[in-house]
Parts: structure tokens; sequence; C-alpha cells
């Protein structure tokens, strides 16, 4: 239970062997590649040795990148079905990836040609619909100005009558004719047929009505024509898309090798990501890396297969920031993970707050949801999924905080006497028996309001005093006693002075407290600003933890309101509908609720005491996939 020591790789070995000792390493899981870098003790040859070494070809990285069908691939299996096991072998064997490759061009060939079809389909749709306006007119587009003939297709707007616009043409000359084909919101589409002589007065006559000349390029014979023949080819690109997504639907068993390439895929990613931080020569290459020290024996023994040469050590503290970081946990503290990773990962070389924060956490969640109803939904649901889904990374982490936090608010609800608020009561009560079921209980939030309200404050003067207590431990291993002194032992003087004057035991320990108050500043203004950060801030921070008894009494009012709310009618049926729907949505609101104020308290009343964030996540090379798990 605690942050995995990392010690550094450098590994120089033969080029010829660098695919065969990459795929050995990403078998093992536990070597992250970094950029290599030197510092001040290396010789000055290897300096120039590695200003010599230039970055493997990137296009590889690329290829892979290219080969994820996330599309087609991103089905899956449905959410409550475990992930098919297999191995790396059959995965990548030659003969699974030719028959993945075949499956996925068959896929990209029969999509290409969906797109294809769509695209045609759309492109005959907006033809047509260029040939609407035109349906009325029995003349052939291809007509064409003439030496004596002017000939134009175009429109005209529609905000004044046709008339006068055919009537300004007759004015201009007689040799001109003006035809409506048809009229829009917008815009009227006429045929203008005239004489060359007359071409210039009749156009200049049709500027006022908005006369704008259309295209008929391409087109031949009358738009009635052409407007069947695209319904034809409309009619006959609609049967073959039609038979192009029934030939996609029937690849439905090919979804397997479809998935076994995503996978392969994502496998050829993350080994090229590592091959391209690696250094090479025309004969070598220089791997540098981070190796938890616990898994170096494995690490060694693959390596002692290859003429190489390799160098651990331990990174020097002022590389701290950079050393990548891993979580030690068992399987109480390990769903913890989950909500460390959310804030932050702790810098390397500090405290791995997961086992001091998860007797607080699933307690905390348990006061203020606290109905055994609920708690039983949640374990029953953390153990439906870990048995039957098997997942894994933060899903598992997230369905095992899932029970833990149950058990805690179904030990809670036991005490407090709630199973979907008072359900059993209010059920037996519309039933009609003479002696409604009344659950037992040491306290209810309804009656014993103040003594939660209590007893949730003192439980946060206990979690802000362990917090303090791993502060003071973190100085004094540090060297920092008379920081930790002034900071956290006065003050605890301080609360022992307190305590002890409200007992009548004696005041001298309080003035001792307030003595070691004054005497840390050392100056007035310093011991003003000192006694109002520290009282107003640990009075904010105990108070805050009052948000434990406001939703237990939330959750437990809404509850009893929906029961209460169904009770009403006096029917069974009628009552368990609506008490049902009610606690399905308390219950989904305070699942949610109770983890954001549970999260709220660790992060910022607990975690300020001693935490120290900014770890950089350990991300080996590994046989991490999506559709199956790789067993090694």
């Amino acid at each position: 239970m605690a942050i995995v020591t990392m010690k550094r790789l450098r590994l120089l070995a033969m080029r010829e062997d660098r695919e065969a000792l990459l795929d050995d390493l990403q078998r093992l899981g536990c070597v992250e590649v970094s950029e290599p870098t030197l510092d001040g003790q290396e010789e000055s040859g290897a300096e120039e040795l590695l200003s010599r070494l230039t970055p493997p070809d990137t296009q590889a990285l690329s290829q892979a990148q290219m080969g994820i069908l996330k599309h087609y691939g991103a089905k899956g299996r449905g959410f409550l079905t475990p992930r098919p096991q297999t191995s790396k072998e059959e995965l990548c064997s030659p003969q699974a990836a030719a028959r993945q490759d075949q499956a996925v061009a068959g896929v990209l060939a029969g999509e290409r040609q969906v797109n294809a079809l769509l695209a045609q389909g759309e492109k005959l749709a907006s033809q047509r619909s260029a040939l609407a306006p035109w349906l009325a007119l029995d003349v052939p587009l291809e007509s064409r100005s003439t030496p004596r003939l002017l000939v134009q297709f175009g429109t005209l707007t529609a905000a004044r009558p046709f008339e006068e616009a055919a009537g300004a043409v007759q004015a201009a000359s007689e040799l001109a004719e003006l035809r409506e084909a048809s009229a829009g919101r917008e815009v009227r589409y006429c045929l203008l047929v005239c004489h060359v002589s007359a071409q210039e007065a009749v156009l200049e006559a049709l500027r006022d009505f908005g006369w704008s000349r259309l295209s008929m390029d391409g087109w031949t014979g009358t738009a009635q024509e052409n407007d069947a023949r695209l319904a034809r080819e409309q009619e006959q690109t609609a049967g073959e898309l039609q038979q192009a997504r029934e030939a996609l639907a029937s690849m439905g068993d090919r979804l397997d090798d479809l998935c076994r390439a995503a996978d392969r895929a994502a496998l050829d990613i993350r080994r090229e990501e590592g091959r391209i931080k690696l250094r090479d020569t025309e004969q070598t290459f220089l791997l540098q890396g981070w190796v938890p020290a616990e898994q170096w024996e494995k690490v060694q023994t693959a390596l002692e297969r290859y003429p190489c040469a390799y160098e651990l050590e331990d990174p020097a503290e002022e590389e701290y920031p950079q050393v990548p970081v891993q979580l030690k946990n068992n399987w109480f503290t390990r769903p913890l993970s989950m909500v460390t990773e959310m804030y932050s990962l702790p810098a390397y070389g500090t405290l791995d707050p997961n086992p001091l924060m998860a007797p607080f956490f699933i307690l905390f969640y348990g006061i203020m949801l606290a109905d055994m109803g609920y708690g039983l939904l949640m374990i029953l649901g953390s153990v439906f999924v870990l048995k039957k889904v098997r997942p894994k990374g933060g899903m598992w982490n997230f369905f095992a905080l899932l029970g833990l936090c149950g058990v805690s608010t179904f030990v809670m609800g036991a005490i407090t006497g709630g199973f979907f608020g008072d359900f059993l009561t209010q059920l037996t009560t519309v039933m009609g028996m003479e002696n409604p079921i009344v659950l037992p209980a040491l306290f209810t939030p309804l009656n014993d309001t103040m003594m939660i309200l209590v007893g949730a404050m003192c439980l946060g003067f206990v979690q802000i005093l362990t917090g303090m207590a791993i502060s003071v431990v973190q100085k004094i291993r540090a060297g920092k006693f008379m920081d930790a002194l002034w900071e956290e032992i006065t003050w605890w003087v301080v609360f022992l002075g307190l305590g002890l004057m409200v007992l009548g035991v004696t005041n001298l320990v309080l003035y001792a407290g307030l003595v070691l108050v004054v005497a840390g500043p050392g100056k007035i203004t310093g011991i003003f600003g000192s006694l109002y950060n520290h009282i107003t801030g640990y009075f904010g921070d105990i108070l805050s933890y009052s948000r434990l008894m406001a939703l237990m009494l939330a959750g437990s009012v809404i509850a009893q309101v929906f029961n209460t709310l169904g009770a009403i009618p006096g029917n069974v049926v009628i009552f368990l509908v609506i008490s049902l729907a009610g606690n399905a949505l308390n219950f989904a609101l305070n699942l949610l609720g109770c983890y954001v104020h549970d999260l709220r308290l660790q992060c910022l009343e607990f975690f300020k005491n001693f935490y120290v964030d900014g770890g950089r996540p350990f991300r080996p090379i590994d046989l991490t996939t999506k559709y199956y798990d790789v067993v090694k």
C-alpha cells in the first residue's frame, strides 16, 4: 500500500533484435519507454553518440493508426458480456492477421460503395431539384442563341407581376417574347427569345425586373425528358444502395475478426509508441525507460536472451517530477485509486493517500446514504458486474468501490432503521396489518438530528487530526520538527486545552497552547493573522462535515415523502408504483450526490494537510486491448 519504487533503465542492444525485444517487453507489460536524456555525469563521447542517433521511421505508427476500425469495431458485445480471452499468438499470427485484414478490406470496400451510392443519390436529387422549375417548358434545354436570334433562360424577381415584365418586353420590341415556366416565392423562371436587333432594348427593359441569366450547359432534351431519365437513375441507385447495405449487414459474422483487428492494431500502436522513442544507429539501438523495482527480475530474465548491455539506477531526488507513479494497493484500498486519479496522482517520493483515505471515504458514504435497501442494491450490482463482466482498470475500481460503499450504506441503514425509507412500515399499513413493521434503530435522522450533526462534526475533527498527524510525521522524517511544532503540535495543545477546560479539569493546558500560538509567528501582526487563519480555517473545515448529516436527513425525508404519497390512495399496487419510482429517483440522485460530497471532503479538507499532488501515471508498453483480454 504505497507508491512503487521505480528504477531507470538504460539498454543498448543490437538493432536486429529490436522488434523481438520490444515484443518481449510488451508481453511483460512493466517497462515504460521514455525519451533518452543525458546527465552531467555521462562521458563526453556518449553525448556525441546520442547526437548522431535518430528516431526511427514513424510511418509504421501512422499505418497502425489507420488500421483501427473504430466505426465498425466499436460495437462491442454489450455492457454485461465479459470480454473473451485470447493469446497474443492467436491474435497476431500471420494466418489470423490475413483473415482479419481480409475482413477489414471487405467491410471498408462495402462502406466505400455505400458512401459512393449515397453521394450519387444526392447528386441525382439535386439535379432533379434544379430541373423542377422548367418542367412546364417544352423547349429543349440545349437551345442556344444564333447569329439572328437571342435565346436566354433566366429568372425575374417575383415581387412584380409577370404581366408587367411581358408588357415591358413587348413595348421594347415586337420581335421579342418572354415566356414564364414557373414561379416561386422569390423568383420567376422564364425563357426570353428575341431578334438580335432588339437585344439591347429588351435586356435594358428587363433590368428593372431583376433579370438574371441562367446557364443550362450540359443538358439535352426537354426538362421533362431529363427528369424522367433522372428518376430512372434514382430508382436504380436506390436499388443498388439497398443491395450494398444488405451486403454490409450480412457481414455480421465478421465482427469478431474486426474486433481482433482493432485489438491487434492497438497492440501495434503501443509497441510503435515505444519504438518511436528509441534511438538507432546502423547496428544498435538505445532504450531508456522506467521499470518497477519489484518487476526487475522478470525484465532481467527476458534481457538475458539477447546480446545487450544495460544499466539500472535509482532516480535522483531532483528527477522525481519526471518519474512515473504506480500505486500498489490491496483489494480494500485499490478501488480508492478512482478517487485519487480523479484528483491527481501523488508526486513520486511522497505518500500514497489510498490506505489513509479508504476508511473515511467508505464510512462517510455510508453515513450520507444510510439505507439498507440502497446498500443492498449497491452490493448486488457490484457483485454481479465484477463476477459476470470481469471489468478491468477504472471500471473494476468503480464497481469495487460501489460494493464497499454499499456495505457501509447497509450497515448505517441497519443502525438508523431505514429500508427504502419507511417502506415496510407504509406497506404493511396499506395492507391493513394491525401491527405495522417498524425496523429497530439506534437513532433516526428525523428524531436525532442534532446528535447526528454533532457526531458528523466529531468525525470530521478526527479526520482533520489524522491529516495533521500524517503531516507531522512527514515533517519529522524530513528533519523539519520546528515546522511541525508551530504548525500542528501547537494547535493540538490548544484543542486539548479546550477539551480539558470544557470538562472542567484544568485551564493550564489551554494557556500553554496560547503561549505557543503567540511564540510561533514572532510578530504581533503575525499572531493575529495566524489566529484568524487557523481558527476560521479549522472551524470552517469542521463545519463542512455537517453535510454528512444534511445528506442523511435529505435522503431519508425524500424516501419517506414518496412512501407517504404512495400510501395515501390505500391501494397496494399504486403504493408500489409511486414508492418504487420515487425511491429509484432518490437512489440515483444520492448515489451521485454522496460521491461528490464525499470526494469534496477528502480532496479539500483531508488532502490539504499532507497530500502532494502532481504525479505522472506509469504507462508501460503492454497488452492493453478493448475487445479481448490477452492472456500471457
